[in-house]
């Protein structure tokens, strides 16, 4: 455990709003502030990485980085380097502008579909070079495999043919066909003292709500009661989303202001038990090619996903 790890006033009133303080503090034993030993061969087995941040101008992103397994490690469990050239880096990826080195706060989440497993980590920009990234470790811990819908990738190739990108700020069209069939969504947050996060989000198809041109409703299913995120979002509401479209090889990230709906009425079973939705307002939208030449096969859904009866 990481014993200087302490939960900030956002955390601490999510909890309690929730009624799980005690869970909390037993829980907070899995905080290290290095990576463990054990979790060093998974990182450095995975070729895809979620990352969090924010950008030049205060808006909050968080995007899906690739490379060939290996590309990620760490050796001693202080720092993480991403090998990723700079001429493999998408310009139209808005994470890029809020990388810079010793000032700006990094989130970084491994997860491996296929067998749900996930680790995050979460710390500072040490050095941006051509060759890559590397980020001082502040907090890693692991989560559990809950609402995870299994995949496995049967093709990769590093680099997409003439990707193409659009932007926009309202949800119509193929930017709407994305959201009403995802299963899989990223979340990126962020604390003025304790730095990004980023955390992953998972339901049957259809989970996340269209509640109208600007706005998406996400329903907030039992956790690890750290609450990490709505902590976060308590104390500013900046966020970011990504949601993966894997039948066409793209990536949508909305960067916006999230607020959390506490005990609200759940007539579909939507949030599973816990009333809790989080409404994400959009202020912006990128969708982009950005998962190049990757073949997905969808294996299952998580066991724990809540069943809603909404249409």
């Amino acid at each position: 455990m990481n014993d200087s790890f302490s939960f900030h006033p956002g955390e601490r009133s999510a909890q309690e709003r929730a009624g799980e303080s005690a869970i909390a503090m037993r829980n907070r034993a899995i905080v290290a502030n290095s990576v463990v030993a054990g979790a060093r061969p998974f990182i450095a087995q995975q070729f895809m990485v979620i990352v969090g941040n924010v950008d030049a101008s205060g808006k909050v992103w968080a995007s899906v980085l690739y490379g060939q397994p290996g590309f990620a490690k760490t050796l001693d469990g202080r720092s993480i380097h991403l090998t990723l050239a700079a001429q493999a880096r998408d310009p139209m990826d808005p994470i890029w502008s809020g990388v810079a080195p010793r000032c700006n706060d990094l989130a970084m989440l491994f997860i491996e579909l296929g067998t749900r497993r996930r680790y995050r980590v979460n710390g500072t920009v040490l050095r941006v070079d051509d060759e890559g990234i590397e980020m001082a470790v502040h907090e890693a811990f692991p989560n559990c495999p809950k609402y995870i819908q299994r995949r496995e990738l049967r093709g990769f190739a590093d680099v997409a043919a003439a990707p193409q990108a659009a932007s926009g700020r309202v949800l119509r069209g193929s930017v709407r066909d994305v959201v009403d069939a995802a299963d899989t969504l990223f979340i990126a947050s962020q604390h003025a003292e304790h730095g990004a996060d980023v955390s992953h989000r998972g339901g049957d198809a259809g989970f996340v709500r269209v509640v109208d041109e600007a706005t998406l409703r996400i329903p907030d299913f039992v956790g690890n009661s750290l609450f990490n995120t709505l902590g976060n979002l308590g104390v500013d509401p900046r966020a970011g989303l990504a949601i993966p479209d894997f039948a066409g090889g793209r990536l949508l990230q909305l960067t916006g202001r999230a607020s959390v709906r506490w005990d609200g009425p759940d007539a579909a079973n939507e949030t599973g038990g816990t009333g809790r939705f989080l409404e994400f307002h959009v202020d912006r939208w990128v969708l982009r090619d950005a998962m190049p030449r990757a073949e997905w096969e969808y294996l299952d859904a998580s066991p724990f996903n809540p069943h809603s009866s909404a249409p």
